[in-house]
C-alpha cells in the first residue's frame, strides 16, 4: 500500500509571518526608488511564505517557529 506525501504543513509562526509579509511590501514597494529595479520583485518570496505559512527553506534543517495549540 502506497503512503501519501506529507503535505505543507505550517512552519512559520504568527508573528514571522506578519513580518514577513510587512517586509515583503516594503522591498516592493522600495525597491524601483533605490534603483534596485526588477530585483524588487524578490519581495514577492516573503510575502507568499508570509501568506501560506510555511517555508521551503525550513525543511532541510527542520526549524518551525509555529507553535500548534
Amino acid at each position: 500500500m502506497a503512503t501519501t506525501p506529507k503535505t505543507m504543513s505550517t512552519n512559520v509562526g504568527g508573528m514571522e509571518r506578519m513580518l514577513r509579509v510587512i517586509a515583503g511590501i516594503a522591498i516592493l514597494y522600495m525597491g524601483p526608488g533605490l534603483g534596485l529595479g526588477m530585483w524588487s520583485l524578490i519581495g514577492i518570496i516573503p510575502i507568499l511564505t508570509g501568506s501560506l505559512g510555511w517555508c521551503p527553506l525550513y525543511i532541510p534543517f527542520g526549524i518551525s517557529t509555529y507553535k500548534s495549540q
